[in-house]
């Protein structure tokens, strides 16, 4: 790896990190030793790079530092094409529609070299032909989430019962066949997982809830464990 690519690296593993990551696990990931870690760091801060770094914590790269956003290599290049193709395979319509825009403006701004991976990549994501169908509007779902807005549900469940339940969403997980909504039940007073096919009938509220979803989300990883690590199964609602 050319030296200002390290560089570039040391950035990046920083800017994906939400916590101080040690010189050690830095070292490791990008195969050199220790001390060249050191030298690279501190020629990085010697270009006002805000690198801030605390014996035995790690380094952290501060908030508000800006580069060019796309300076992508292969890989990256695949891995968002890949991403692309997954969500229009598996998306609703405008979650496909928004993933062949990103492709199309991609394959406009990233260097020359770069762009016939846009348009052969090797690596493809197949459609799905036995998922589900939504049964409510996913554009409005992800609206009332990104704006913290309570949605109402008529809801059945396994047994066929329909109930209604306000709900506060946190996050959508989109699995191969279902999606579920994972979100606080006012009804049950706990965190809840709906699937989206077994919704008869939702209204999106304009009335907010009364915790931030950060806060939400954090509940929800401490009461369950990361979707994208192992999903958990839909519970009985």
């Amino acid at each position: 790896m050319r030296r200002a690519d390290r560089l570039f690296q040391i950035i990046q593993i920083l800017r994906r990190s939400r916590r101080p990551v040690t010189a050690r696990a830095l070292a490791q990931e990008l195969e050199i030793s220790v001390r060249t870690l050191y030298r690279d760091v501190a020629d990085l801060m010697a270009q006002r790079v805000p690198i801030r770094g605390e014996a035995g914590v790690g380094y952290v790269l501060d908030d508000g530092f800006d580069m060019p956003p796309l300076m992508l290599t292969a890989d990256e290049v695949e891995a968002v094409l890949l991403g692309a193709q997954w969500v229009a395979a598996r998306g609703d319509p405008d979650l496909t529609r928004a993933a062949q825009d990103l492709v199309a403006k991609i394959a406009q701004v990233i260097p020359e070299g770069l762009r016939p991976f846009v348009g052969s990549s090797p690596l493809t994501a197949s459609p799905r032909p036995d998922a589900v169908a939504d049964a409510l509007n996913m554009t409005q779902l992800r609206a009332a989430l990104r704006e913290e807005r309570k949605v109402i549900l008529d809801y059945r469940d396994e047994q066929g019962a329909v109930t209604r339940r306000i709900i506060w969403p946190v996050t959508v997980a989109y699995l191969d066949t279902v999606r579920l909504i994972g979100a606080w039940c006012e009804l049950r007073q706990a965190f809840r997982s709906f699937r989206t096919d077994r919704v008869v009938a939702a209204d999106f509220t304009s009335e907010r809830y009364s915790r931030p979803r950060r806060q939400l989300w954090a509940e929800w990883r401490k009461a369950h464990y990361s979707w994208t690590e192992n999903p958990p199964p839909a519970r009985k609602v």
